[in-house]
């Protein structure tokens, strides 16, 4: 199972932008899917962005987050106009395109101070 470990996150003001990295322990462009999820104090994992055979965001993020990837392990979240609402733990996601096994990162924690 790949290994996923994210990083990138902190604390940052209204407004500002963050780039958020994640790094799976084997080569991942062209046998993964990929993408951003993020889970806020007392609430469910929610879907931020997808990177497979299309990419895709959520509406909250639409215009400020971007998904990138490279052309081996790594994926990238960069996002812009953060907002307080954005606080959460960021978490990487890898769906094997052959068998559609999931694998999960650790997390990494995004604050937005208002």
């Amino acid at each position: 199972q790949v290994q996923l470990v994210e990083s990138g996150g902190g604390l940052v003001q209204a407004g500002g932008s963050l780039r958020l990295s994640c790094a799976a322990s084997e080569r991942t462009f062209s046998t993964y899917h990929m993408g951003w999820f993020r889970q806020a104090p007392g609430k469910d994992r929610e879907f931020v962005a997808w990177s497979g055979t299309y990419t895709a965001y959520a509406d909250s993020v639409k215009g400020r987050f971007t998904i990138s990837r490279d052309n081996a392990n790594m994926v990238y979240l960069q996002m812009h106009n953060l907002k307080p609402e954005d606080t959460a733990v960021y978490y990487c996601n890898a769906r094997r395109t052959s068998d559609g096994m999931n694998s999960w990162g650790k997390g990494t924690l995004v604050t937005v101070s208002s």
